[in-house]
């Protein structure tokens, strides 16, 4: 099972018991998704894309966790100016070589 978008980020995430193997499977999948991201930046540091103090893993887990929560903001209903707004924001502080 490949989930995609919000199914993905908010599926199965208060779940009893019973609901626990379909909350495993959508966390593998996040998780998936955040080591995915970590090995290209990764390469990115080793090809001087960014600085050398840059943390590859913490990145990773600082960009997936802003998409997964720019697609709840949609989900609810914010609106595409707004959620332009996070990402600029998001990448003011992006780390540069």
């Amino acid at each position: 099972a490949r989930p995609h978008g919000c199914m993905g980020v908010q599926g199965a995430l208060a779940v009893s018991d019973s609901g626990r193997e379909v909350r495993d499977v959508l966390a593998a999948w996040r998780n998936n998704g955040c080591s995915r991201v970590r090995e290209r930046f990764q390469r990115a540091l080793a090809d001087g894309d960014l600085p050398s103090e840059a943390n590859p893993g913490l990145l990773a887990r600082y960009v997936t966790t802003l998409a997964f929560g720019i697609a709840v903001q949609a989900a609810s209903g914010v609106g595409q100016d707004e959620l332009q707004e996070m990402a600029d924001a998001a990448l003011r502080n992006w780390p540069l070589p």
